[in-house]
């Protein structure tokens, strides 16, 4: 390899605390070599490589995550979520080592049983970590070079973008290898939010939705409460008609009969009939997912559609990441009356309060509003209240 001449000789990453742990890790020149050559199912296969233990990363505490799932009226669940508001992560800063916090949600709707969304989920959050951990690596190596002596923000933005996308590429060739010896004809759509210091990157494949509700006025107000920064969290009156909580989607839909979509399986020999809905083949409703290998030839991929970092604002006031079962009989905005907590007018929402009790969880409100329409599909959605302070937006320098 070019960029390693020092070969047999090993070399510490430059965040040795990170994961909390005494002592740097060690990756041999062999190691990298597996990593460049196989991604991370072949780091974590090698005898040459540490047997790395990524759960460590992640802090305690879920309050910033609530999570409904409901088998709705299919046979099987096969909606897997994962949903982690603290995990640490190396940054070089100025003064040497840092730690960053993260926070990754994800929600793996599958299709034609549930291997690919079951491993998408296991997989995902440690071979994220490990693209992010070897990538930074590079970056400081390449930096070093240069005699550069930090990583910048966007430096940091486009190696978490870059650990995302060989992440499920390394999801989608591990499981497609998988289903050739187990003739599994299962997919998985992947819908992805990363959160860090007050910005948000989404990517997805698949017709899994991610959407923000932001607080918007109609009318000028000189209420204190409405210029408070935390004013999400604030309770509205039903007589206060001169706000709404907007849904803007962050996602779009990857269909077979979209023109890009349609476009690039045609040109693979594919063909988008019409059977309900348009299809690949006249099997397939999505023209991207994990697996679903019996299609790929036809121009079906596991490239997912990456929206550039985007700076939040105290307008936004919920995340929210769901299946297609959830937004079968609900629209977006639907979702964020639910979330707005019912005070729209009932006449324009059709949401029904009375299926979201005290005890219940904002994302469970949403999941039986969903299932009480008529859903006919497995419902899973991920509600992360986006607070004047949040954990995921803390700096730790490391001591």
């Amino acid at each position: 390899m070019a960029e390693f001449t020092m070969e047999g000789e090993k070399v510490a990453l430059l965040f040795g605390a990170f994961l909390c742990l005494s002592y740097a890790y060690e990756v041999s020149v062999s190691c990298m070599m597996a990593y460049d050559e196989g991604g991370a199912s072949a780091v974590f296969s090698s005898p040459e490589c540490p047997q790395w233990v990524f759960s460590a990363a992640i802090q305690n505490g879920t309050d910033n995550c609530l999570v409904a799932t409901h088998q709705g009226r299919r046979k099987y669940q096969e909606d897997r979520v994962i949903c982690y508001p603290r995990v640490t992560l190396p940054v070089l800063g100025e003064d040497g080592p840092n730690e960053a916090s993260l926070g990754i949600a994800a929600v793996f709707d599958g299709h034609g049983g549930r291997e690919a969304s079951e491993m998408a989920s296991q997989k995902f959050l440690d071979y994220f970590l490990l693209h992010v951990v070897f990538n930074t690596y590079k970056k400081l190596f390449s930096h070093s070079k240069e005699h550069e002596e930090a990583v910048d923000e966007e430096s940091v933005h486009g190696i978490l973008e870059k650990a995302l996308l060989r992440t499920i590429q390394d999801i989608d060739s591990e499981f497609s290898q998988e289903a050739l010896n187990n003739d599994y004809i299962s997919g998985s759509t992947a819908t992805v939010v990363l959160w860090m210091n007050g910005q948000i990157l989404v990517g997805n494949l698949g017709d899994s939705k991610a959407l923000l509700c932001s607080r918007r006025t109609h009318f000028d107000q000189d209420s204190e409460g409405l210029k408070s920064s935390n004013y999400c969290s604030l309770k509205l009156s039903v007589g206060d008609l001169g706000t709404k909580l907007q849904a803007e989607e962050l996602t779009k839909d990857h269909h077979p009969d979209r023109d890009d979509e349609k476009a690039r399986i045609e040109a693979a020999g594919g063909v988008v009939l019409v059977i309900g809905v348009p299809r690949v083949n006249g099997i397939l409703a999505v023209s991207r997912s994990i697996g679903d290998i019996g299609l790929k030839r036809y121009g079906v991929i596991a490239e997912l559609e990456v929206t550039g970092w985007r700076r939040l604002t105290t307008e936004d006031c919920y995340l929210v990441i769901g299946s297609d079962g959830i937004f079968e009989r609900m629209s977006p905005q639907d979702v964020c009356d639910i979330l707005h907590g019912g005070h729209a007018k009932e006449n324009e929402t059709s949401i029904d309060t009375s299926l979201c009790p005290s005890s219940s969880s904002l994302a469970d409100c949403i999941v039986q509003n969903a299932f009480s329409k008529g859903s006919s599909d497995n419902l899973s959605v991920i509600v992360i209240p986006m607070r004047q302070d949040p954990p995921s937006l803390e700096h730790n320098e490391q001591t």
